[in-house]
């Protein structure tokens, strides 16, 4: 439940691949708008980017408790100690409606946070920090864990790690579109059209680690190959008793 199969170097093998291989916004294009608006500066970038770590790990984990004991199918059967049968009650269908208020609480907590004290930052981050809360990134890794059924630690890991690689892809365009502030731009491309063209660029980088996996628990890879040998002695048993029949 907690653990799983994973052992502490599938843990960073998971982290990784949650930061680089698996980036939500420059893999899965997940989270764009407010990476587009927000990443003229470093600071506000680094600013919402710490913004979304927090309420993605603190939502990626309470939405683990409520798949886990409330909306997946047989989540409530830990009714039956009180006399209620709740292994037949199927809440799966608000899911996505309690993932959200979770994400949504959050946000407001933050935003009355980070408006109390750094004001200077709530004004730069302006409309996009609340809409942290409709962030399609936060909502799909809270989904992609639950979907992948990760025990509480790994998908700890997960939306952490998926956090981070936010944060890093906002803040790797914050700082070239810094740099190229002073830089000679064709006029046409100044603005939205450089920040498209550099996001595809450092997006056909990160795609470049396509098909690593990381994050396969190494009690499963182990159990594989004896798998493997078990069907293996089977289907060569039933070939010699055909053989012996003939």
């Amino acid at each position: 439940m907690w653990m799983g199969a994973y052992s502490l170097l599938n843990l960073f093998g998971l982290l990784i691949q949650a930061i680089f291989i698996e980036n939500f916004l420059l893999v899965n294009f997940l989270g764009m708008c407010t990476y587009l608006a927000c990443s003229s500066k470093l600071k506000t970038a680094n600013g919402l980017g710490v913004a979304v770590v927090f309420v993605l790990t603190v939502s990626g984990i309470l939405n683990w408790f409520v798949h886990s004991y409330v909306t997946a199918p047989g989540a409530l059967s830990w009714l039956n100690r009180f006399g209620i049968d709740g292994s037949a009650i199927n809440l799966n269908f608000l899911e996505f409606l309690i993932f959200i208020s979770i994400i949504a609480g959050f946000t407001q907590i933050l935003e009355i946070t980070i408006e109390k004290f750094s004001p200077a930052l709530y004004m730069s981050l302006g409309l996009y920090l609340p809409l942290i809360a409709v962030n399609c990134a936060i909502l799909g890794a809270c989904l992609f864990a639950v979907t992948r059924e990760y025990p509480f630690v790994p998908n700890l890991v997960y939306v952490f790690g998926s956090a981070l690689g936010w944060w890093l892809a906002i803040a790797l365009l914050a700082a070239i579109r810094e740099k190229i502030a002073t830089s000679d731009v064709v006029p046409a491309l100044k603005g939205m059209g450089i920040a498209f063209i550099m996001s595809g660029l450092m997006s056909m980088a990160f795609m470049g680690f396509t098909g690593i996996k990381l994050a396969n628990p190494t009690a499963e890879l182990e159990a594989a190959p004896a798998t493997v040998v078990i069907n293996a002695n089977a289907a060569s048993n039933q070939s010699s008793d055909e053989m012996k029949k003939d």
